[in-house]
């Protein structure tokens, strides 16, 4: 067997097959399109008033005076070293980075690979479009990192900690002393800039996204392919897997936080796939990556709303994992964890 053979698969492999032709006015003026647009509507206004809300208020909170005298900090507030900086402080942030770099490398030559082999049609797929947004991400993140350890390196390693312990006792002391009271320690640290906010907002998308695209994969999907008697080849399990097992691994190192509200965003990430979709399937006649979006059937509707309701279970469980590694860290590494709300 060769190596192409490994990867793609030597026996048969799924193929979507069109169903109508998706460009006639009947395929659109029906129903079955009004009811699906009124969830996307829904999701997309939902995601809209989230962010406007908390996102655009916590923008004009920091550019306030007033906001020093708060006390207590905005709920998606991210401080420029959080990007870069381990969770544990005994930790040397190169380790991240190291982490990041093979990780870019590693999602970068499979979405490569996957182009390959299969061309520019898998990109109609969500889980492609998941697999470049996590390879924009430890791209990103890993030029953010670099940034980091040059800044950390210039300051001194073994003095930068000791002064970083320093105070992170001191703003546990402040914490213990003040209850919610802003620490002292956070009005001397920086606030991230636009590429860190870009960071985390997309840290937060891929968190639901890349819960969303597997779960979906192995526990719809999967079972419908093993029922057509159809074989799964080694380039699309990794790809249903490598990204959730990279992104974990970010997230027990970084210090990024995890605020509720930008849910929005992957709201929005998945509204944009789909109204994509509609676009591209009204010009070419063309089959749907995935028969649960296919407008012809009469149970469409419900399965766009299934669809946009499973978003907040796969965001909630990544809100889990968060907590359970806020927990397990602050009890495991009291005095190196990094607290981050």
């Amino acid at each position: 067997m060769s190596f192409l053979t490994f990867i793609t698969g030597s026996t048969r492999s799924w193929q979507p097959a069109m169903t109508v032709d998706s460009t006639t006015s009947s395929y659109w003026l029906n129903w079955r399109i009004l009811l699906c647009s009124i969830w996307i509507l829904m999701s997309m206004v939902f995601a809209s008033i989230l962010i406007s809300k908390y996102e655009c208020r916590q923008n004009s909170e920091e550019q306030s005076t007033e906001n020093q005298q708060q006390q207590k900090e905005p709920s998606g507030v991210l401080y420029e070293d959080e990007v870069w900086k381990p969770c544990l402080r005994s930790i040397h942030p190169g380790w991240l980075l190291g982490f990041r770099v093979f990780a870019f490398f590693v999602l970068i030559l499979m979405l490569i690979l996957n182009v390959v082999v299969d061309g520019g049609s898998i990109f109609y797929f969500y889980t492609q479009w998941t697999f470049a947004l996590i390879t924009i991400y430890f791209g990103l993140g890993s030029l953010l990192s670099m940034h980091g350890c040059y800044r950390y390196s210039r300051k001194g390693g073994a003095a930068h900690f000791d002064t970083e312990r320093g105070s992170s006792t001191s703003a546990q002391n402040s914490r213990a002393t003040k209850g919610g009271a802003f620490n002292q320690e956070h009005l001397f640290r920086q606030k991230a800039g636009f590429w860190g906010y870009v960071f985390q907002i997309i840290f937060q998308m891929n968190a639901g996204a890349v819960m969303l695209t597997d779960t979906v994969f192995w526990f719809i999907i999967v079972p419908f392919l093993a029922i057509k008697d159809y074989n799964l080849n080694f380039l699309i399990i990794n790809m249903h897997s490598i990204n959730a097992v990279f992104l974990l691994g970010d997230t027990a190192l970084n210090s990024l936080r995890f605020p509720w509200f930008r849910i929005g965003y992957f709201f929005l990430w998945t509204s944009i796939y789909v109204i994509f979709l509609w676009i591209v399937h009204a010009c070419v006649a063309l089959w749907w990556p995935y028969p649960f979006l296919d407008l012809s059937s009469s149970f469409a509707p419900l399965w766009y709303s299934t669809v946009a309701l499973m978003h907040i279970p796969c965001y909630g469980i990544f809100v889990l994992i968060m907590k359970a590694k806020h927990f397990l860290l602050s009890k495991w590494f009291p005095q190196s964890y990094r607290y981050a709300q």
